[in-house]
């Protein structure tokens, strides 16, 4: 007696389709990325970096071919005077110390009072919080330029005009790292902060032992975007700083390349040369940290 067997449930897709399903990226999950995507990503960082190389190629350029009308891409003649004036005939020690110090000092700063008001306004209860909230955020779409003069008369009557701190103590605490730091605490679980409360902990103790090292991320990136602010800084500087022993370098540069009478573009594009260098420096060794404190404050 014959007998009937039931039909398996194996896979019956011809090997065609198994091909094509394969090769429309779809069976590991992920999406193939367009073509065309690539092609803008790439147009992009073209614009992006042909600025730069354009600079130091520029650099080392002769005056004479740096005002040639059509432009040259590549240098006809190689020429490092302009990085040999810019060492000799400026105080370069002096200016790159004082951005430095300015740079420094308000980086730390902001890491520090943003995180601590950052933490009061995520996890502390306290009457007006949301109202102190919304001032922070509305501090931000106030353009800076307006506070200039109240900053300069309250420096001047506190007697700090043409020192360093008056380029530092304004921009200790900028909104936009009390906003930053807040978003990313909010991530910071309660419980953990509960347990350190139950322990005896105060709050200085857990902001400093709990909170704080696990900002990593987001500390990074206001210490990337504070430094890069403050050491590009030019109108502050120049409105503070009265003597050469204070300049900073943009204000340096921008004073002894353009006279009177010319503009010394090589000295003035060398010089931007060197004061990129750190700055980019600073972002190659943090960008880890930046893209991961950008995307959780983002996520938060």
């Amino acid at each position: 007696m014959a007998t009937l067997e039931a039909p398996t449930h194996e896979n019956t897709m011809t090997p065609e389709k198994n091909k094509k399903g394969r090769r429309g990226g779809r069976d590991d999950g992920r999406l193939r990325t367009p073509a065309w995507l690539y092609a803008v990503m790439v147009a992009g960082l073209f614009l992006v970096v042909i600025p730069f190389i354009w600079m130091v190629v520029s650099s080392v350029k002769p005056n004479a071919e740096l005002r040639q009308v059509p432009p040259t891409l590549l240098p006809e003649g190689i020429t490092f005077s302009h990085y040999e004036a810019l060492f000799t005939d400026l105080d370069f020690p002096q200016f790159f110390l004082n951005s430095a110090i300015v740079s420094l000092g308000t980086m730390v700063g902001n890491m520090i009072f943003c995180s601590m008001l950052g933490y009061a306004l995520a996890k502390l209860q306290f009457p007006g919080r949301r109202i102190m909230f919304a001032l922070v955020v509305g501090t931000l779409m106030v353009p800076g330029v307006v506070t200039f003069v109240p900053l300069f008369v309250l420096t001047t009557n506190l007697g700090l005009t043409n020192t360093l701190p008056a380029m530092i103590l304004p921009f200790m605490a900028g909104p936009f790292g009390v906003f930053l730091m807040r978003q990313f605490i909010l991530s910071i679980p309660d419980e953990l902060i509960q347990a350190a409360r139950v322990d005896g902990a105060g709050e200085l103790r857990i902001f400093a032992r709990v909170v704080l090292p696990l900002c990593g991320p987001a500390l990074a990136t206001l210490g990337v975007l504070t430094f890069l602010s403050s050491w590009n800084n030019f109108l502050w500087p120049l409105v503070v700083a009265t003597s050469e022993d204070k300049y900073t370098l943009p204000v340096a540069l921008a004073l002894y390349a353009v006279g009177q009478n010319a503009t010394d573009y090589g000295l003035l594009i060398a010089g931007a040369v060197v004061v990129v260098l750190p700055v980019l420096a600073v972002f190659l060794v943090l960008q880890r940290h930046i893209m991961q404190g950008v995307a959780s404050t983002g996520i938060k």
